[in-house]
C-alpha cells in the first residue's frame, strides 16, 4: 500500500532523507523510531505531496504524490501529534463536516457507527470538541479516517502526551485496523508503543533506516539495544 524507494531531500546543507526505502503492505502497521531530527515528520510530509523529494519515490498504492498529491492523498487519512478540531463543534459535527471535505456523505447513524468505532464514548459525541482530552480529539481523528474509506494512515506521535491508559487504548485501536486491512505508518519515539503496536519497527537515523526488524520475533529490551546502538554519537 505504501512504497518509499531510495528517498533522498536535503533542506540547504542539511540532508533530511538519506536514501530512505520503506514498503508498508495493507494489514501491517509500521513503526518508524526515531528520536528529534531524524527525518520522521520529513518522510510523512513527503507522502503526502507537501514536500517534493530530489531523488526517489513514493507510491501510494500506485499513485505518486509527487506528480498526483490530491489522488494520493484521496487514499489515505493524516493523524499529526495534535489533531486540530473545531472547539465550538461536537465531535460528531467534526466528523460530519470533514466527512464531506472528503466527498463522502452519511447519515447520522453512519456517522455515530464510524465514531463508536474509534471507541469514543458515546456521550461524547455531542459534547463540543473544545471539553475533549487529547485521545478523545485523535479518536474523532480515526473516525474521520474510517468515514474517509482511507486505505492509508499515516501517523506523527500519536501517543506524545497520552497517559498510559489512553496510549495502551491507541495501540488495540490501531490493531483492529489493521486487522481490517488498513496500512498504517506510524513515527514514533515512544520504544514500548511500537513494540506494542506494531508489526514491524524500522530504526531511523539522521535520515537513514539503521535497523528493521519484526516486532513478533524482537522483545522491547532489544529493540531497546539495537535503538541506543544505532542512535549512539559517533554511530
Amino acid at each position: 500500500m505504501l512504497e518509499i524507494d531510495n528517498l533522498r531531500k536535503s533542506f540547504g546543507a542539511k540532508q533530511a532523507l538519506c536514501g530512505l526505502s520503506i514498503s508498508v503492505a495493507a494489514g501491517n502497521v509500521y513503526a518508524l523510531l526515531g528520536p528529534n531530527g531524524a527525518g520522521k515528520t520529513t518522510t510523512i510530509n513527503v507522502c503526502l505531496g507537501f514536500i517534493e523529494p530530489d531523488q526517489g519515490k513514493v507510491l501510494i498504492g500506485d499513485v505518486d504524490p509527487a506528480t498526483d498529491p490530491m489522488g494520493a492523498r484521496a487514499q489515505l487519512a493524516y493523524i499529526p501529534e495534535n489533531v486540530t478540531l473545531y472547539g465550538a463543534l461536537t465531535g460528531f459535527e467534526n466528523l460530519d463536516y470533514f466527512s464531506e471535505l472528503a466527498g463522502k456523505r452519511y447519515g447520522r447513524q453512519d456517522l455515530n457507527a464510524f465514531l463508536a468505532r474509534a471507541e469514543l464514548a458515546e456521550e461524547a459525541m455531542s459534547r463540543q470538541v473544545k471539553t475533549y482530552s487529547k485521545g478523545m480529539r485523535q479518536k474523532v481523528g480515526v473516525a474521520i479516517a474510517l468515514a474517509k474509506q482511507a486505505r492509508l494512515l499515516l501517523l506523527d506521535e500519536p501517543t506524545s502526551g497520552l497517559d498510559p491508559r489512553a496510549s495502551h487504548e491507541f495501540s488495540i485501536l490501531l490493531e483492529d485496523l489493521s486487522k481490517e486491512g488498513m496500512a498504517i505508518l506510524m513515527a514514533t519515539h515512544d520504544l514500548f508503543r511500537a513494540r506494542e503496536a506494531a508489526s514491524h519497527i524500522g530504526i531511523m537515523v539522521d535520515g537513514a533506516l539503521k535497523a528493521e526488524m519484526l516486532a513478533e520475533e524482537t522483545t522491547s529490551e532489544e529493540i531497546e539495544r539495537v535503538y541506543l546502538e544505532a542512535t549512539k554519537v559517533g554511530a
